[in-house]
Order: structure tokens, then C-alpha cells, then sequence
């Protein structure tokens, strides 16, 4: 099908289950059955708040329905998936999944979802079902030590799960190899390949054995990191934009170079308008690449997300900062906090030495050029390096740890 047949075609579907986005479109003079992708609007926060997140609630059979933070309006999201976009978001990860595993000799017929609340982790075992697996589930919610017990007693080949989770597990285990785990598959929080190598090695196993996964609620599976070229690849059912900042809101400022926002259309969704989403995240290096005679598009990581929340924030980088810092040490759990015009970071590690917290500061203020502008300019009066106690409960979201605390 050519791409201006499948794009009328999911248009016509997308105005189907979402009258509004039609209106949105006759509003402005679009029509859909011969507008280009870069002539459609936005699919902005502000917009979704407007249309998407304050509809009625949705009576089709067989709906899925996941519920995430609430909007300024107070109403919590709902965002909802039909049966075949169920199956559809399914069959991407199993691919994805099944595609991974069949580069390596081990064997995998255990598989243990150790993360959040959630879609990626609700879909998880009927996922693991497909690829033929014996699978379990635990809570993020539960002590360490469950995690740990779970890990002895079932003793899964595959773990899929979110980095902050995994650090606590490597933690707290006496020997993390012991589990016998050959396969990790991430998703949720970044995950740097500095991080993924330093992980991969106290598991006893190598880089390519760890799969780092990007999806959101919204659009369901996005892309993969590519070891072998370095590079997240973009599921194919997605087209990727890479917009400058501000081009999505005026009010952003601008982004390095190599930066962009990532906006995406999705050909698989439905239930939600998925058409030229902004994700708000920004990515580096975005791109193409050839695999298997397909060009894929591609990115090389997400830096850092914006919003007009975030003020300054915009210019922290949690992937740079994790990078730097997993340098140093490699058993590092962080969380970074920014309060009062101060950046504070706080480590976790079996292995930092007192001295390198000096190091790592001064490496974070030389390496990270925005964060060494913003203490020139004042936009931020320092960092603070400092380190967790072994036994320290450190901060964590209710899904995601690694992020940006304020």
C-alpha cells in the first residue's frame, strides 16, 4: 500500500472511533482524504486534555482500559485499547522478543515480569504465553527480599523488568550470577549502554544479552536498542518525526543540534488518536538505518523529556548525568533531584569510594556542557554529590524511579 493509502486509510479509522479529530480537521480546512502527514495538527498534551482525556467514558466490548496521572483538570487519564489493539501490541513485543532471542544460543523457557503498574507489565505474561514460556509475575510494590526469593524459587532464564528495579535486585543480592538469569529485557526508565554493560556484568552475562525497550501507554511498543548498530530502532507499524522544540511550543527553547522532539503516528492504534503524537521526549542523532534490506528509522537515545512544567529543567539530562556517573562506578543507583536551584545527586554503590564524589561533581559540571552553562549562568548554583547508605530507601515514583525529582 502506498504511504499517502495507508495514511488515508488510518485516518478514516481514527475519525471513526474519535468524531472530534474530524471536526479538528474540517476546522482547519484539512482534508483527510488527501492531506500529507505534515499538514495534520499536533497531537499536543493541551490537545489530548481537551478532546482525548475529558470524553465520556468508552462503552465498545472488550475494552482495556489503564489509568495513568491525572490532568490539570484533575481527571485522571484513561486511555484505552480495543481487542485488536491488544493483539496488535502483543504481537510487537512478541516480535520484538522472538526476533532478540533467536540471535543467541540460550535457552529460554522461564520468564519472570518483575516491574511497575501498568500496560507493559499487565500484557507481560500473556505476552510471554505467546512466545511458548512458563511465566510469572511479581509486584514492584513487594520488599526486596520477595523479589529476591521469587527470583531463587522460580529461577527464570528471562527477567523483564525496569532498571531501577533491576539496581535494587543487584543490590541486594549476595551474588546476582546466582539466579542463573541468561536474558533481561528493560523498559520504562533510561537505561544508558555505559549502565547496560556495568548491569550485564554483574549478572554474569554480555551486553547483547540485555534488550532496552521504549513504549508508552498511548502509543503501546515504540523501539529497541540495537547493540549491533548502536541504535534504537523504530517499530516498523510506527513513523517517526523528529520536530524542533519549537515547532511543537513556542515557549520551549531551543535544543543542541542533534536534538529533537519525537512525534509519532502510529498505523496500529485505534482507541487512541495516535497521529503525530508528541511524546515530548527528546531524542539525539535521529535517523535512519538499513536492516535486513528495510530502511528503519532510528535514534541514538533519549536525552531528556520537556515540558512547560519542567522550566530549566528542560536542559537536565538524566541519560547524560547516568552515563557520566556509571563511569565511576559501576554498581551505581542514583536519583537526581533539583530543588531550589541546586542539583543534587545521590548514589547508592557497595563500591564508591568518599574521594570520587569530588570527581564525579566535577565530572558532571565539565561533561555535561548545559549543566556546566546553567552553574556559569546561574540558572543553577551547584551540584551536590552525595552518597546513600547501603540500607537507604531512595526515592522512588510510583512506576518510574529514574527520573527528575523536584
Amino acid at each position: 500500500m502506498e504511504p499517502i493509502q495507508k495514511l488515508q486509510q488510518h485516518l478514516a479509522h481514527i475519525c471513526h472511533f474519535h468524531p472530534w479529530y474530524r471536526e479538528l480537521l474540517e476546522e482547519r480546512g484539512i482534508d483527510s482524504n488527501a492531506a500529507a502527514l505534515s499538514e495534520l495538527p499536533l497531537m499536543t498534551a493541551e490537545r489530548l486534555e481537551m478532546h482525548y482525556f475529558t470524553q465520556e467514558q468508552r462503552s465498545e466490548a472488550g475494552l482495556s482500559v489503564y489509568r495513568t496521572s491525572g490532568t490539570s483538570s484533575g481527571i485522571r487519564k484513561a486511555i484505552y485499547y480495543s481487542p485488536e489493539d491488544d493483539e496488535q501490541y502483543n504481537a510487537s513485543k512478541a516480535a520484538c522478543f522472538r526476533e532478540w532471542l533467536a540471535r543467541s544460543p540460550a535457552v529460554v523457557t522461564r520468564a519472570l515480569a518483575d516491574m511497575g503498574t501498568g500496560h507493559a507489565a499487565s500484557t507481560a505474561i500473556t505476552i510471554f504465553q505467546q512466545l511458548g514460556f512458563q511465566a510469572d509475575s511479581l509486584s514492584f510494590a513487594l520488599p526486596i527480599e520477595e523479589h529476591i526469593k521469587r527470583l531463587e524459587d522460580f529461577r527464570p532464564e528471562l527477567l523483564y523488568t525496569m532498571p531501577s528495579i533491576l539496581d535494587a535486585i543487584a543490590a541486594a543480592a549476595p551474588d546476582p550470577q546466582a539466579f542463573g538469569i541468561q536474558k533481561i529485557i528493560i523498559v520504562g526508565e533510561i537505561a544508558p549502554p555505559a549502565w547496560q554493560a556495568n548491569m550485564a556484568a554483574r549478572f554474569g552475562i554480555g551486553a547483547h544479552d540485555i534488550l532496552d525497550t521504549y513504549g508508552s501507554i498511548e502509543i503501546g511498543a515504540i523501539a529497541s536498542y540495537s547493540h549491533e548498530h548502536g541504535v534504537y530502532v523504530l517499530d516498523a507499524g510506527i513513523h517517526a518525526e523528529a520536530l524542533r522544540a519549537d515547532e511543537v511550543d513556542p515557549r520551549f527553547e531551543t535544543l543542541e543540534d542533534n536534538e529533537a522532539v519525537l512525534v509519532l503516528t502510529s498505523y496500529k492504534r485505534t482507541l487512541f488518536p495516535a497521529v503525530r503524537y508528541v511524546t515530548y521526549d527528546v531524542v539525539r542523532d535521529f535517523g535512519t538505518v538499513t536492516i535486513d534490506g528495510h530502511l528503519r528509522q532510528t535514534f541514538s537515545c533519549i536525552s531528556k523529556r520537556i515540558g512547560t512544567d519542567l522550566k530549566h529543567g528542560e536542559k537536565i539530562s538524566l541519560y547524560d548525568i547516568e552515563s557520566v556517573v556509571q563511569q565511576f562506578v559501576k554498581d551505581a543507583e542514583l536519583r537526581v533531584r533539583l530543588r531550589d536551584n541546586k542539583l543534587s545527586v545521590h548514589i547508592r554503590s557497595k563500591t564508591l569510594d568518599d574521594g570520587m564524589l569530588v570527581v564525579i561533581q566535577q565530572a558532571i559540571e565539565q561533561k555535561i556542557e548545559a549543566i556546566g552553562q546553567m552553574i556559569r549562568g546561574r540558572m543553577l548554583s551547584g551540584i551536590v554529590v552525595t552518597r546513600a547508605a547501603e540500607d537507604e530507601t531512595l526515592e522512588r515514583g510510583t512506576v518510574k524511579s529514574k527520573k527528575l525529582y523536584y
